[in-house]
């Protein structure tokens, strides 16, 4: 069972919530504000949420709408000091399942937690497993700001053009475009622009009229018509055909099109997302991609940040592909070592989240035990860690930088470059034995350098003898 979720400002009320629940035996973890509970929230969901609804900062029916929106089945009990008709009307008007004014009842407030966490286990017992497409993850700063933008674009109809390499996850990003604007009860329709030959293209966008073509032998809405109302993502736009360029330019400076084949123009209400992994730029300056396109297309941009550049999402995004797989399959999820997992979060991986989905799929239907030690992954993973050995430092120097940037901190550059040149200076000492000369000519610094660092720096350094 997943712990119950305690949010409040006030911290002798977590404490009292803390020490009843601990004496009935139930799993809790304690938040200080709404907004730390919705960054836990994007990894992990509560048995049941008990949150206060004022606190600085986000409020408790901000974090209810949340957690409803992405976990309908957890049941929310909002309490406040502050009782009134309007909060309690936000409140189950939210989906709230119990309204507590303050002060309240120990002992009656666990019970209502107990209830609540009997409907919650019935559900669940209820619905069957679901692998409906997840929400985006990620816990890294590059991610965070992709989570930002899709919040701010959640009240836009704006053209986005989504870019970042192979696999990182675009289409996962035009869906929750979608799923979060005002368009979200209307269709979602993709089509990779990059798949199909420039005549079947042509029909699948735009549709065709009976008798257009050899073979048109009734008419045929494409996929601007499918998708009216809602969204149209076009993947690979940058393989898109010149003269198709052309038409996806008319229809959206004018909204409207025609059908292969007819003559009455059709009205198109459609937001179109696009992506790429190519340098869209590069390609307008060969005359390969249509400036004009380009600029329509360019309205709002959101980068996708490769794997590489949030290694410490590898650990939650293995987690959860393993735990997918499992459920695909019908099997026990496995679970990496922490060997194992300290070597992928060092790869490169070229095909970035995809490649590391399939990975754990791999290692699910191949790898022999339950917990997969770094020997049980497949053999080209394990050489690909023997080359990238050398550059772990640099690996390692990342996921610091980026720990503490989620945290932050200020004056990062100077702490760990201090601790940079202490770890390189100590070292070198202890290589020549404390002579602080050949230390400085092996660091290629000048003694007086390397004798003002060891003082600074405040490391312990025998005299030269």
């Amino acid at each position: 069972m997943k712990p119950v979720w305690i949010v409040d400002d006030d911290r002798s009320i977590r404490w009292v919530f803390e020490k009843a629940l601990e004496r009935e035996g139930i799993s809790y973890s304690s938040f200080a504000s709404a907004q730390d509970a919705l960054d836990a929230l994007r990894a992990h969901a509560p048995q049941v949420l008990v949150s206060d609804i004022r606190m600085p900062g986000p409020s408790g029916l901000e974090l209810l709408h949340a957690v409803k929106e992405k976990h309908p089945g957890v049941p929310v009990i909002v309490m406040t000091a502050y009782s009134d008709l309007d909060s309690a009307v936000a409140a189950f008007q939210g989906g709230a399942y119990e309204y507590l004014p303050k002060p309240f009842d120990v002992d009656q407030a666990v019970d209502l937690i107990r209830r609540a966490l009997d409907e919650s286990m019935r559900d669940a017992a209820v619905v069957a497993p679901s692998v409906e497409a997840p929400e985006i993850l990620g816990q890294a700063p590059a991610m965070q700001e992709v989570f930002r933008a899709i919040g701010r674009l959640s009240q836009s109809s704006a053209t986005v053009l989504i870019t970042g390499e192979s696999g990182t996850g675009k289409e996962l990003v035009a869906r929750a475009l979608h799923r979060h604007s005002a368009r979200a009860a209307r269709p979602f329709v993709a089509i990779n622009t990059a798949a199909m030959p420039k005549d079947l293209l042509e029909s699948e966008l735009f549709g065709h009229e009976r008798g257009a073509f050899t073979g048109a032998q009734q008419q045929r809405r494409g996929r601007f018509e499918q998708a009216e109302g809602g969204t149209l993502f076009l993947d690979e736009i940058g393989d898109m055909p010149s003269d198709l360029q052309t038409r996806l330019l008319r229809v959206l400076s004018e909204s409207s099109f025609y059908r292969v084949g007819g003559h009455q123009p059709i009205k198109a209400n459609v937001r179109v997302i696009a992506a790429t992994h190519q340098n869209l730029e590069g390609r307008v300056r060969e005359g390969s991609f249509r400036e004009d396109l380009y600029h329509r297309l360019n309205v709002i941009r959101v980068r996708l940040p490769s794997l590489r550049e949030r290694r410490e999402d590898v650990p939650l995004l293995a987690r959860h592909f393993l735990a997918s797989s499992a459920l695909q399959l019908g099997v026990e999820p496995k679970r990496l070592s922490g060997d194992a997992l300290e070597h992928l979060s060092r790869l490169e991986f070229p095909g970035n989240v995809r490649q590391l989905e399939n990975l754990c799929h791999w290692i699910t239907v191949m790898a022999p035990g339950q917990v997969v030690e770094q020997a049980d992954l497949p053999g080209e993973i394990r050489e690909a860690n023997a080359a990238a050995g050398a550059n772990d430092w640099v690996a390692a120097l990342e996921q610091e930088a980026g720990r503490r940037l989620a945290r932050g901190e200020t004056g990062i550059l100077d702490s760990l470059g201090r601790q940079f040149e202490r770890s390189l200076i100590a070292k070198a000492l202890a290589r020549t034995g404390g002579r602080r000369i050949e230390a400085a000519n092996l660091l290629g610094i000048g003694r007086n350098t390397i004798t003002r660092k060891i003082q600074e720096l405040g490391i312990e350094a025998a005299d030269d003898k």
